[in-house]
């Protein structure tokens, strides 16, 4: 009787024993798994964001999505960024090496030899860590690179509250070395710099407008929508409740060849109308001129002309109209729009002579409140990104009027940026007409 629960008791302990060892393999084989997930995300993130293009990093700017904004502020901060993927990925890989080693000691048994397990064990965890760890995410993340900063943004912004002493230790390490060294690793050249490159090149050869068209050509893929459109307080458009006779007129008297049709108001564009469509039918009293209207074509107002240059030449067209974040209409970009980035202004026998400014001497200059801040940079002969510092959202020469000012500006009011002064001359309806600018000399600083 004694011999046979001895027997039991032994057997319950094999059998407790044998599924304590199935239970931490289990656990192990989870654990391992879910540390290959980590080093994918990891890999994959590092290359998504990495491989950003600028349309990309501008759409980020624009999306409201938290991960968009998680995403835009670690592109802030690159060498952190950097830096904590490559140690986090580097714990990982090392407690997945340590885990295998010990599912491996714990599935094989100690008869085999131990060099056949040693080379088990390398062959598995290479193969695991370079094709589900490094190889598949970083394929992926190459094809959809924005979709995985999107998605591993969230992800990526926890490991670096984690290892941040370790990754700014490092990146402080490599600057105090940079430093040393007396090198920057890839040194920045700025606009001025290229334009200034420019100049001594084919300066000498070239004519002025052929050097401006240079500097236009380089300036030009960072160009968006929304610095170069006609904003909509200055568009013409149709009411779509118009009768035929109405709507001729206001064509005739526009002068333009497109214009928008909208309903109830600019922001519900139902599409665009050609004028020439209206020749077969001009001598008619009454006619219904809605068959006329074209498909409207729509653009975000982030959208580069580089790109939106591309489109209309595929797509044949000549006008867009541009929307903010909400579908709101801001305004309406044309072809000659986009190339007058390059070359200069365009004018044709139906614009008017009179220019949007007056120059009165080598530093005054009188401007309409409309004038873009890139044409009023073109004029005065500065980089586009002189006012960058404080045009906040703001387009035209007004909007950085109140910008700077924060406060909307009385007639013969004074606003002052660095060396640059502006003066309004006349307001309207509660929109300023015309502004003075005025540029002083900068004041140099006393040597001590």
């Amino acid at each position: 009787m004694e011999s046979t629960e001895g027997e039991l008791t032994t057997l319950l302990l094999n059998i407790s024993a044998g599924a304590a060892t199935a239970s931490s393999t289990t656990v192990l084989i989870i654990a391992i798994l879910v540390l290959l997930l980590m080093s994918a995300v990891i890999a994959g993130a590092e290359t998504a964001f990495f491989s950003l293009s600028l349309k990309d990093i501008n759409y980020l700017k624009v999306n409201e999505k938290p991960s968009a904004r998680t995403a835009v502020e670690l592109l802030n901060h690159p060498k952190l960024l950097l830096a904590t993927i490559l140690v986090a990925n580097n714990f990982i890989n090392i407690a997945i090496v340590i885990s295998t080693n010990v599912l491996v000691s714990a599935l094989i048994s100690p008869e085999i030899n131990a060099i056949v397990s040693f080379l088990i064990q390398v062959v598995v965890v290479t193969f695991l860590l370079v094709l589900f760890g490094e190889v598949l995410p970083k394929v992926y993340a190459t094809q959809n690179n924005l979709r995985m900063a999107l998605f591993s943004a969230q992800y990526i912004k926890i490991l670096l509250g984690i290892f941040k002493p370790i990754s700014s230790t490092l990146v402080t390490s490599t600057s105090f070395i940079e430093t040393k060294l007396g090198k920057k690793v890839g040194k920045n050249i700025s606009n001025e710099e290229f334009e200034h490159a420019i100049e001594l090149t084919v300066g000498h050869t070239a004519t002025k407008e052929e050097v401006n068209i240079f500097k236009g050509i380089l300036k030009f893929g960072n160009i968006s929508a929304k610095q170069v459109m006609r904003t909509r307080l200055d568009v013409s458009a149709l009411d779509y409740e118009l009768t035929f006779s109405e709507v001729r007129n206001y064509c005739l008297d526009a002068g333009y060849s497109r214009l928008p049709v909208f309903k109830d108001s600019l922001d519900k564009v139902a599409g665009v109308i050609h004028t020439k469509d209206f020749l077969p039918h001009i001598d008619k009293d009454t006619f219904d001129w809605h068959v006329l209207i074209r498909p409207a074509y729509f653009v975000h107002e982030s959208k580069l002309i580089e790109d939106l240059l591309k489109e209309f030449q595929q797509k044949r067209m000549h006008f867009a109209i541009v929307v903010d974040e909400f579908g709101g209409t801001s305004g309406i970009i044309t072809l000659e729009d986009i190339m007058e980035e390059i070359i200069g202004d365009i004018k044709d026998e139906f614009d008017e002579d009179d220019l949007h400014y007056k120059k009165l001497d080598d530093n005054n200059f009188i401007f309409e409140g409309k004038t873009l801040i890139n044409d009023v940079c073109r004029v005065l002969g500065l980089p586009s990104d002189t006012f960058e510092p404080v045009r906040g959202e703001s387009d035209s020469l007004a909007g950085l009027i109140l910008e700077i000012s924060g406060k909307f500006a009385a007639v013969n009011e004074s606003v002052k940026f660095e060396h640059y002064e502006f003066t309004v001359l006349a307001i309207e309806k509660m929109r300023i007409q015309r502004v003075k600018v005025t540029i002083h000399p900068p004041v140099e600083k006393e040597e001590e």
